[in-house]
């Protein structure tokens, strides 16, 4: 490049971008969309300032694997030019496959089409474009490296990826009990075996990584509120594509039209490309317009919904440690459908009940610590490290979530 190309990141302040390749996959079409797709989708219902995009987060990780390779090369590992940059290029697209509001709606505009295998379709496509220059990236990002630690970076328990999204939805949402020290972690890391490991010394730092990630997801990700504005949404967009079954026409755009009316699963993506750029032409904004044009709509349902969007009046959520009993989640069904004045076919779009899971550590899929001897062990049988032990339970909680009120 002529010159490098310098952001600035609210987070980690300037981010270098360095190479040709880099700037110019940043620059497509494909990546500027991640502008307009919020890295937490509905949290700012809860915490005002989790604003942030995927493209912040992207940038972010990508500034940390660069640190965390030239670490790593530092204390004897050697990584070549173009390993390093494919590496970048990994984690710089892990998410290219996000659809609008990420999370709340992969499992309902798009049922069972996980956002990893999109984003490996994605990345298919780009490496198309640029004449087979991605070939690495598509490797480490598939796992099919023979340099397994260039994936752990990518996609592991201790990954890249996890490091930039706990800081900076700390940042952003001000939840400060969540900061985990990314700069230690990344300083400890080093590779024993073609494995990632943290050295000895590094372990507290793991502990407490591991402690801000369960706490994030329950007091940010699983936060109550944001459980419930994502239930309406999915409902609001299930009442689209139910109406667009039965021929009832409404606004929305193109490209939402399409994936409300064709009921897509991954095989029709695989070897489709026309039908992946139509998926990437869609961001949080396609929703946004059509909430805002639904509001006047004639279907009372879609009316309702997005007005309650708009006015932030959200469905009332009730947790509990234990499952719900039947009894008790008929008499609420009952009880909504008497107070709300609909009829008992149109219920699960006001009512819906399921479960949440947290966990902190899986022990299948392991952190190493390189032990002083040089011995590498797992974090969990590295130290008395009682926490860990608990962290490694799956915690669930049941919620039954409904509308207070119609207009």
């Amino acid at each position: 490049m002529k010159s490098q190309k310098i952001l600035n990141d609210p987070v980690y302040g300037f981010i270098t971008i360095p190479s040709e390749l880099i700037f110019e996959i940043i620059d497509h079409p494909y990546f500027q969309r991640l502008r307009r797709i919020k890295q937490l989708g509905l949290t700012d219902f809860v915490y005002p300032g989790a604003l942030h995009t995927r493209f912040h987060h992207a940038l972010g990780a990508m500034h940390l694997m660069q640190i965390t390779l030239e670490n790593l090369r530092n204390k004897g590992t050697e990584i070549s030019d173009k390993e390093f940059e494919a590496a970048l290029i990994a984690i710089l697209l892990h998410d290219i496959g996000h659809g609008p509001f990420s999370h709340a709606l992969e499992y309902s505009l798009l049922k069972g089409v996980p956002h990893e295998k999109l984003s490996l379709m994605i990345i298919d496509l780009l490496n198309q474009e640029v004449s087979g220059e991605l070939d690495l990236a598509l490797k480490i990002f598939k796992n099919q490296y023979e340099r397994k630690f260039f994936h752990q970076l990518v996609s592991s328990q201790l990954d890249i990826d996890r490091l930039d999204y706990l800081q900076r939805d700390c940042f952003f949402t001000g939840v400060s009990e969540g900061t985990i020290g990314a700069d230690r972690i990344i300083k400890m890391m080093d590779v024993k075996n073609d494995q990632i490991v943290i050295e000895e010394k590094g372990i507290y730092s793991i502990e407490n990584f591991l402690s801000a990630r369960r706490l994030m997801y329950w007091q940010v990700y699983l936060h109550k509120t944001t459980v419930s504005a994502e239930k309406m949404l999915i409902n609001l967009i299930q009442r689209a594509k139910d109406l667009k079954s039965t021929g009832v026409s409404f606004p929305v755009s193109d490209e939402f039209n399409f994936l409300l009316e064709n009921n897509l699963q991954l095989a029709d993506f695989e070897g489709n490309p026309a039908l992946l750029k139509i998926f990437l032409e869609l961001d949080d904004f396609d929703i946004w317009g059509a909430i805002k044009l639904w509001k006047k709509s004639e279907d009372y349902v879609l009316r309702n919904i997005s007005t309650m969007f708009l006015t932030r009046n959200l469905f009332k959520i009730q947790l509990s440690n234990d499952p719900f009993e039947e009894d008790a989640l008929e008499a609420s069904r009952l009880k909504t459908i008497q107070k709300l004045g609909i009829p008992e076919k149109d219920l699960n779009y006001f009512f819906s009940s399921g479960s949440l899971s947290n966990y902190g550590y899986l022990a299948k899929d392991r952190i190493s610590i390189l032990t002083k001897k040089g011995n590498v062990v797992d974090v969990a049988q590295a130290a008395d490290l009682p926490n860990i032990k608990i962290m490694s339970k799956i915690v669930k909680k049941y919620y039954i979530c409904k509308a207070k009120n119609l207009i």
